[in-house]
């Protein structure tokens, strides 16, 4: 004789996602892209340059993190990361608001907001950071003149501290500068699962090629095994950036 067994609505939802292989979305269940990465994003008060710079153990963190306009600001976002905070950030700041109006406006219209990590400047360099309480550890940011660094997933704290004192330090371009900076933060651990892309965006007004858009410096790095170290030696061979 065959019996039946009653099912919840919501046992059964479990049941059929387990038979057919899909994981169950729960409300809490974060993002599966996590760029775990640590960023520097900065301007130039002599030059007006804007700029990012940005490793990772991730494929391609250079089409992720870094967003930036000549007349507008610079964009890291990162974790696990919300394209989106890129353009809609930059759209807020060329309304007019400033870097923590734009911050808390993206956060309100993200529900995974805990899980997002994002540093950004305006046009002047008035820095701005977030880093949710459900960003992997160690996480965290630091803020300074002209500047914002961040990170998540990393080795420790001393990731974001060498990154800071190596960029107030360094003299020369802003790529220079930044290169160095992002040098340091390899050197200190970067991201403890390891190394695998990074990339710099620089941009200034008309600083694009024959004067055409304002992507000063786009290199990307996207799988090596010492990304660090190739940037710098692509940023060499571009000659926009001395002794990197």
């Amino acid at each position: 004789m065959l019996t039946f067994k009653w099912i919840a609505p919501t046992s059964l939802i479990l049941l059929v996602s387990a038979v057919l292989g899909q994981s169950p979305k729960f409300k809490d269940t974060p993002p599966k892209d996590l760029a775990s990465t640590f960023s520097l994003v900065a301007r130039d008060p002599e030059t007006g340059e804007l700029g990012i710079v940005v490793a990772s153990k991730y494929l391609a963190v250079g089409s992720a993190v870094p967003f930036a306009n000549a007349k507008i600001g610079a964009i890291a976002t990162q974790s696990y990361v919300n394209v989106d905070f890129g353009p809609d950030g930059l759209g807020l700041l060329s309304q007019g608001k400033n870097p923590k109006e734009t911050l808390d406006l993206l956060l309100s219209r993200d529900s995974g907001k805990d899980y997002r990590q994002v540093g950004l400047l305006n046009l002047i360099g008035n820095p701005e950071a977030f880093t949710g309480s459900k960003c992997m550890p160690w996480a965290g940011h630091k803020l300074g003149t002209n500047y914002t660094a961040q990170g998540n997933l990393l080795a420790g704290p001393k990731v974001i501290d060498d990154m800071a004192k190596a960029f107030e330090e360094a003299k020369g371009p802003l790529a220079s500068r930044l290169f160095k900076a992002l040098k340091a933060g390899d050197e200190a651990g970067g991201d403890k699962r390891g190394r695998q892309s990074a990339a710099i965006l620089i941009v200034k007004p008309k600083g694009g090629p024959n004067g055409f858009g304002d992507r000063w410096i786009d290199l990307r790095v996207d799988d090596h095994p010492a990304p660090v170290k190739e940037l710098g030696r692509l940023l060499e061979l571009s000659g926009k950036a001395p002794n990197p």
